[in-house]
């Protein structure tokens, strides 16, 4: 995103003389986010100057984006002819562009944007260059020539797809059909919260009138699912009767069921110490008294006041995907506290284990101030571990999805436990990048098929797992550091994968490329890879 921000910041700051005060071409604020995530205008001509830096340079469109739009203006009385041709590098991958304006005519005197179509074939994925250019006939009869040049990956698409969407593309509506849009939304708007506000006030009332003879149960206010099922639950009962969360497990439809089972009073339990702390999320060190009346010393996940209710809902929902396992090598969710008006507690048991990278990361300087490296073989004896507790969760029937070193407990004796990934986008903040789809994804540490596709498997977890042994071999260094996460799938596909760390031996090496082949049919299974790690593992028993 650096490397993205700084070339804006040359495109904008770089201009040669045009003809003064012609003519304005830009890109907005929303369309600069749209396409590169960065929140500014990009300025092709300014007051009649032009931005040749912002013209050379080549932006690369998402494969989700079908339609790029550009603003412009005429700043003189007298008519400026244009004349606009668009080229793409393969027809058959993406067809001739389309525009919502005539290709010949006069630059508008009064701002307007007008749109250039992108829709992919999905007959074949292929990258395609998209050449603009839009030739300006000045009053003294000159012809200036401005060239845009775009790069869009197109994918290989479901043909049932209906073209209607981008049809419709291709109409942008005038300003009085805004306006119209804009006040029937806004009434819309205002009906709907009197009817909200009618609503709750009759159901505080009905819940005031009932609290007088019956005692209440304990009350929530969270979301029951993410926004795309986005429904508010005013008390506990009615938050366990909600829709399921989308888990990974064909059990998601008993998500509620399963809080209940572990739902125990917020009095049972004690904060200590914070353990971790990010802007939304915080770990902490604490106890729980069980039914026995005995103290467990326990992990606790929670979030802070000002966290959204979107952001409630994810660490409940990803808290859970652990639900139920017993595994020794799986950190499994153990108790839950939903308590009125409070942020909710998820509980992990705690046997002296810490965060797998923090551990990685002091790792690399020992008490004494000297470097130290794990050993090989306790590279090679935490990676089985690891592989144990992946056999045992496919045999589930679940994907982790976010396999990594931050999301691994460790303790003293490099026992490893694979845990959830709830607040691990808060607390490892670096390692997840949103490629301009509003997802925040761990793009470094995912598949090619994830990247590209959002598909996930066995054998997208299989990748993740070579990641995370190069990140035990690197002492938890940063993976494809020097590379843009825009550029990750492009340099993956390219071939390109992570270089063999110093001191890492051939045998392990080959078992991190083996995780990282192109197709998900050639990586292999994570039983093969037992077999393989347990016969490197016996090989260097033996020199020891």
């Amino acid at each position: 995103m650096k490397t993205i921000c700084s070339h804006v910041i040359l495109l904008i700051a770089a201009n040669l003389s045009f003809v003064a005060g012609y003519l304005n071409i830009y890109l907005t604020i929303s369309e600069v986010q749209r396409l590169l995530g960065v929140s500014a205008e990009l300025y092709y001509i300014r007051n009649g100057n032009i931005n040749n830096q912002a013209l050379n340079f080549i932006v690369q469109i998402p494969s989700n984006i079908n339609a790029l739009y550009f603003t412009w203006e005429g700043l003189t009385d007298q008519p400026l002819p244009y004349a606009i041709t668009v080229h793409t590098s393969n027809p058959e991958v993406l067809p001739p562009p389309k525009l919502n304006i005539s290709y010949v005519g006069t630059v508008p005197k009064t701002t307007q944007t007008f749109l250039v179509s992108l829709p992919c074939s999905g007959l074949t994925e292929a990258e395609v260059d998209i050449k603009i250019t839009i030739n300006i006939t000045l009053t003294n009869k000159n012809v200036t020539k401005l060239t845009f040049n775009r790069k869009k990956m197109c994918l290989l698409l479901d043909k049932s797809v209906s073209l209607i969407a981008q049809d419709s593309l291709l109409q942008l509506p005038n300003s009085a059909s805004i306006f119209y849009i804009a006040m029937c939304c806004a009434l819309l708007l205002m009906v709907m919260l009197i009817l909200l506000v009618t609503l709750y006030y009759v159901k505080d009332k009905k819940c005031r009138s009932s609290g007088n003879t019956q005692p209440t149960t304990a009350a929530t206010t969270f979301l029951a699912a993410l926004p795309r099922n986005s429904v508010n639950a005013s008390s506990y009962g009615s938050f366990i009767r909600m829709p399921s969360y989308s888990l990974i497990d064909e059990r998601s439809k008993d998500l509620q069921d399963r809080i209940a089972d572990l739902t125990v009073q917020r009095c049972r339990i004690r904060l200590s110490s914070i353990f971790l702390e990010g802007t939304f999320g915080r770990v902490y060190y604490g106890s729980y008294t069980n039914e026995d009346g005995a103290e467990e010393t326990v992990i606790i996940k929670t979030v802070t006041d000002h966290a959204s209710q979107v952001q409630i809902a994810l660490l409940l929902q990803e808290g859970m995907t652990m639900y139920s396992l017993n595994h020794k090598n799986i950190l499994s969710i153990l108790r839950v506290s939903i308590q009125d008006h409070s942020a909710p507690f998820l509980l992990y048991p705690y046997k002296n284990t810490t965060n797998l990278k923090m551990f990685l990361q002091k790792c690399k300087v020992s008490s004494e101030g000297v470097h130290h490296t794990l050993t090989t073989q306790e590279v090679v004896e935490m990676a089985l571990q690891i592989i144990q507790a992946m056999q045992y969760l496919h045999k589930k029937h679940l994907l982790h999805k976010d396999l990594a070193a931050r999301n691994c407990m460790v303790d003293n004796e490099l026992h490893v436990q694979v845990a959830d990934n709830a607040l691990s986008r808060d607390l490892f903040p670096s390692d997840y990048h949103c490629l301009g789809d509003n997802e925040n994804r761990p793009v470094k540490w995912l598949a090619i098929e994830s990247l590209l596709h959002k598909t996930f498997s066995p054998a997208s977890d299989v990748w993740s797992f070579g990641v995370l042994v190069w990140e035990l071999t690197t002492l938890a260094q940063q993976p494809y550091i020097e590379i843009d996460p825009f550029e990750m799938a492009a340099y993956l596909k390219d071939g390109y994968r992570l270089a063999q760390p110093i001191n890492c031996p051939d045998e392990l090496f080959a078992v991190m490329a083996y995780c990282w082949a192109m197709s998900a049919e050639e990586r292999p299974t994570f039983t093969q890879l037992h077999v393989c790690l347990q016969e490197f593992y016996a090989q260097l028993t033996r020199y020891v």
